[in-house]
């Protein structure tokens, strides 16, 4: 598949874009088949990861280096709106997926080839409830338990992030007195599963626990995220945050499911008639300004994503400066663009009435993933707070 594109940096962000999200679009009939069977069985469908496979879309963010495509943020953002449109855990798994991938640019070629450059290499990671490594010749003994581990079910790796320790036990520190954390890579067959993922939304992430006790990993099989000494590849994609990529991915899947849900219900307005009412929905004056209005919060969320998501990779492209209003107004659009697109969900859901409800009609499961994915930190209001310091030239009190 050509995936060269000319301009800055050899890149034109938004022709790539264009592509990557119509190779999505051409998927998304079958993957919206599939819904049900991946909600019913907690997992997105073999054929379905298959197609996924084949299609290149879990080597969007790879090096070239490993065979990867190497596309830029915008890419990742419209792929996942794309295919969240269709199925919302899948388009979750997707992008969970494609965020470890950039793990390959850290770490030595011939580790991220054995990870990543197979047929069906999928990294799963999550935070740890408890995890240490204890220093030991030649790497490090794991013991760990780690939470939300999305598309464990189809994952051949997993990471885990682990506190280091010397042998004794005692954590261990930098030059500056800070404690060391490392991420520990092993083979999916390495850990043991622990199915909690009894949950609203997103049934079909399989986002469960996973955990290992004094698991040899080597060295060589660690990285740190956005570690500077550990970082192999230079290509303006791996200059940008891991959690800020996971924003904007995060970004594109609630925008997905709005989109959709907001298209089905403008089709039920138009044929159905409330209670006491002679003429259809399409028809209600209130009903029409609020369709209005949907449309204005999920376009212009998604404009202003779009811009900003432009102007950091511009910026990354230029040299990886990333100025603190930039990085606000950044995560300002994240979080923004994924409550608009909850506020247009609640809307489309409550305006359908008794429609919405039924399993069968394409509201009830979205209304259902849509909370689930404002759940995620990237979407809480705090976020606001923080982005507001830094606009004041404040310190913000957590990372941006």
């Amino acid at each position: 598949m050509d995936t060269d594109f000319s301009g800055p940096g050899g890149l034109d962000i938004q022709k790539q874009a264009h592509h990557w999200a119509g190779v999505a679009r051409g998927l998304a009939p079958m993957i919206e088949a599939a819904g049900e069977r991946t909600e019913r069985e907690r997992k997105v469908p073999k054929d379905v990861m298959q197609a996924l496979h084949e299609a290149q879309l879990f080597r969007l963010l790879m090096p070239r280096s490993l065979n990867g495509c190497e596309a830029d943020p915008l890419s990742y953002m419209q792929v996942l709106e794309e295919i969240s449109a269709a199925d919302a855990s899948t388009g979750w798994c997707l992008g969970q997926g494609l965020g470890c991938s950039i793990a390959a640019a850290y770490l030595d070629h011939a580790i991220a080839a054995e990870i990543f450059d197979t047929p069906d290499g999928v990294l799963a990671w999550g935070p740890p409830t408890t995890a240490k490594a204890i220093k030991v010749d030649g790497g490090y003994r794991v013991t760990g338990h780690w939470r939300f581990a999305s598309g464990s079910p189809n994952c051949t790796w997993f990471g885990g992030q682990s506190e280091v320790c010397e042998a004794d036990g005692t954590p261990a520190k930098d030059d500056k007195g800070r404690s060391i954390s490392r991420i520990m890579l092993f083979p999916a067959a390495s850990a043991e599963i622990i199915n909690v993922w009894d949950v609203i939304g997103l049934r079909g992430t399989g986002s469960d626990d996973y955990a290992v006790k004094d698991l040899f990993v080597p060295e060589a099989y660690t990285m740190w995220r956005d570690h500077q000494p550990d970082r192999r590849e230079f290509g303006p994609l791996y200059s940008i945050p891991i959690l800020t990529m996971y924003g904007m991915g995060f970004s594109g899947v609630a925008l997905g499911i709005a989109r959709t849900v907001l298209e089905e219900f403008m089709k039920v307005a138009e044929g159905k008639t409330a209670r006491g009412m002679s003429k259809p929905l399409c028809e209600n004056a209130v009903i029409q300004s609020q369709t209005a209005q949907a449309v204005a919060r999920l376009q212009s969320g998604r404009a202003f994503l779009v811009q900003m998501i432009k102007e950091f990779y511009g910026a990354s492209v230029a040299g990886g400066e990333f100025p603190l209003d930039l990085r606000a107004k950044l995560r300002i659009s994240i979080t923004w663009s994924m409550q608009q697109a909850k506020d247009v969900v609640d809307f489309c859901y409550h305006a359908a009435g008794t429609n919405a409800i039924f399993e069968k009609n394409p509201f009830e499961r979205r209304f259902r993933d849509i909370h689930t994915v404002t759940q995620q930190g990237q979407a809480h209001a705090t976020n606001f707070e923080f982005a507001g310091q830094a606009l004041y030239g404040k310190t913000p009190g957590h990372r941006l």
